[in-house]
């Protein structure tokens, strides 16, 4: 594959404010400056230093308030199926935002601070799109929600992608075996975190999508939820479009005060929104079961 663009992170991360990005430079402040993309410089602040994405991390602030109020809300279903697994994806997206507080926000930090939060916000990246996937299958009653043995499963594996990632993200980062070292000469290429940050992810998004709409027609046999389900999939599709495509262009013509970021940080939050009000809606109590494909636990 060396000849291959598979692996490398160097156009993502001169177009692109990507966490990830925090991990193959010494210094990745001002956003973007080191791998020659639109330099955020955002807000100027004494001694030279810069506060960039100032809206990132407000939005992600508040995305953390939201996550807590839906794990409160969540609390309150008490018969819902999954409620439980549920909370345990929004807690994982809560981890989410106070990382990209320190990652993606362009926070006057120590770097080797920086790419602490960088490893974490990348590790849980992976393992709250494994945890999300996860959701999926809860609905079909493989194993009872809620239970030990459910929970369980959720939080080892879960466990076990959070730190092998944040091991390769720090190992990255810090260079302690050399395994994962990553520079410009070879357009910083990372095949381990490349398929575990970029890949992985959308593998889990587009088996939970196809999992969800399976139970809901075939087994629900209902059509509203999902209307929830396309739209939270279109509210995080564009704010990936804004992250990955119009973010430079938006730097440009901003000259560097705001790029997609923003944009990805509200996208997502609003996409988590509707997603969990997709949830909500197919576990409430009045859903018609076709006697021929009993789910237990919806009624």
């Amino acid at each position: 594959m060396g000849s291959t663009q598979f692996g490398n992170f160097n156009d993502f991360c001169r177009d692109s404010t990507l966490p990830v990005c925090n991990l193959f430079v010494p210094n990745n402040q001002p956003p973007n400056v080191a791998f020659d993309g639109c330099e955020l410089v955002g807000i100027p602040l004494s001694g030279g230093r810069n506060l960039a994405n100032l809206g990132s991390i407000l939005l992600a602030f508040i995305s953390i308030l939201v996550s807590l109020v839906l794990v409160w809300r969540s609390d309150r279903k008490q018969a819902a199926v999954g409620r439980r697994e549920m909370q345990i994806f929004l807690l994982g997206f809560a981890v989410i935002e106070i990382c990209e507080i320190f990652t993606v926000g362009g926070f006057p930090l120590d770097d080797n601070v920086r790419k602490g939060f960088s490893a974490v916000h990348v590790a849980a990246i992976t393992a709250t799109c494994w945890i999300l996937f996860l959701n999926a299958l809860v609905g079909f009653q493989f194993l009872d929600d809620g239970t030990p043995a459910s929970l369980g499963l959720f939080l080892f594996s879960a466990g076990i992608l959070f730190i092998g990632t944040g091991y390769i993200a720090l190992d990255t980062a810090f260079n302690w075996t050399g395994t994962f070292a990553t520079t410009e000469t070879n357009n910083y290429r990372n095949i381990a975190l490349y398929v575990l940050y970029q890949l992985f992810p959308l593998v889990c998004l587009f088996a939970f999508f196809a999992l969800e709409a399976y139970l809901v027609v075939r087994v629900l046999g209902e059509f509203r939820p999902m209307l929830y389900l396309f739209a939270t999939t279109i509210l995080f599709a564009i704010g990936q479009i804004f992250n990955y495509v119009i973010s430079t262009h938006l730097c440009s013509a901003t000259s560097g005060k705001i790029n997609g970021a923003l944009f990805e940080t509200l996208f997502t939050l609003i996409s988590v929104v509707v997603l969990w009000i997709f949830w909500s809606s197919i576990t409430e109590d009045d859903w018609p079961m076709p006697m021929s494909q009993p789910v237990p636990g919806y009624s």
